[in-house]
């Protein structure tokens, strides 16, 4: 009965999955997300819905799929993400457990100091568990929208030259000082965290995860959640069991590197996707806060803290 060509995409799909050929089925979408189409989907007899994530178009120039599945499965194995199934997988189309009983956060629920540590708890958790097969740092994140948005004829900012000189400080202060290599989330919107009544967290979609630097995935986080430096310390503290300047001077760093890479994205969407989002103006905001922090006086002690 589909419509639209989105429809007609998940209904392919879904007659791909030999689990549910001849049973009847339901399908509607879930919104929310900025790369793909998302679908909640329920199979008669089945005790359980399925989430199915068709991927959106020029996705696969900077998503994985393969390496996105093993972190998934990776999660659920320790116990902070859903169930996964690969039924069609060979088709980069991923199949989950739809989570019942929990509800989307928002950046409301994470100035809660109890939902904090409980968020940190899962990121240690992910951290602590075996590498995933992508290394992927924020750097090579970096240079691969980089080199994207120069082959599309992307959007540039005005003072390219300066944000890629800072950016070049911060990755030479940042290797010399060496990476702490950790599975990483990398995607901390606020759509990725499911809340249940007992504040306790999991999280969905594993797209962007690899392994890169412990520190990175927690700068991320905050700058998701608009975290102000006394939340920062305080995150630091929770994580690490102690703060000092050499953390929340990598924490810095790392967020700006952050936006750089998500303002980066952001022009490669601007010119492929097909979603109804203002791309272009996602990415002049992430850049206007990375020049935040760079024009911070204590820029310079960051990079040298380090």
């Amino acid at each position: 009965m589909a419509r639209t060509d989105a429809e007609k995409t998940v209904e392919a799909a879904i007659l791909g999955v030999a689990a549910w050929t001849d049973r009847p089925v339901r399908y509607r979408p879930v919104l929310g997300g900025i790369s793909n189409t998302n679908w909640r989907i329920e199979v008669e007899g089945e005790p359980t819905a399925y989430f199915l994530k068709v991927p959106g178009r020029g996705t696969e120039m900077f998503i994985d799929r393969a390496a996105a599945y093993a972190a998934s499965r990776q999660a659920e194995a320790i116990g902070i993400g859903p169930r996964t199934f690969d039924w069609l997988t060979g088709r980069d189309i991923e199949i989950a457990e739809f989570i019942e009983g929990r509800r989307v956060s928002t950046h409301r629920d994470f100035a809660d100091p109890a939902v904090r540590a409980e968020a940190v708890r899962v990121y240690r958790r992910f951290h602590a568990a075996p590498p995933l097969p992508l290394t992927k740092t924020v750097f090579d994140m970096i240079d691969e929208h980089k080199a994207q948005v120069a082959e599309l004829g992307g959007h540039t900012p005005h003072d390219l030259a300066f944000l890629d000189r800072q950016y070049k400080a911060a990755r030479q202060a940042l290797e010399a000082s060496g990476l702490d290599l950790v599975p990483c989330f990398n995607d901390p919107m606020p759509g990725n965290f499911l809340i249940g009544d007992d504040n306790s967290i999991k999280l969905i979609d594993f797209e962007y995860a690899s392994n890169n630097d412990r520190i990175y995935d927690l700068a991320i986080w905050s700058g998701e959640m608009f975290f102000p430096e006394s939340v920062d310390r305080e995150i630091l503290e929770e994580y690490f069991g102690r703060f000092d300047q050499t953390l929340l001077a990598r924490l810095m760093v790392h967020k700006v590197l952050a936006d750089i890479k998500w303002g980066t994205w952001a022009m490669v969407q601007n010119k492929i996707s097909a979603l109804d989002f203002d791309f272009y103006k996602y990415g002049i905001w992430k850049l206007m806060r990375a020049r935040s922090i760079i024009n911070d006086p204590r820029w310079e002690t960051f990079l040298r803290d380090v």
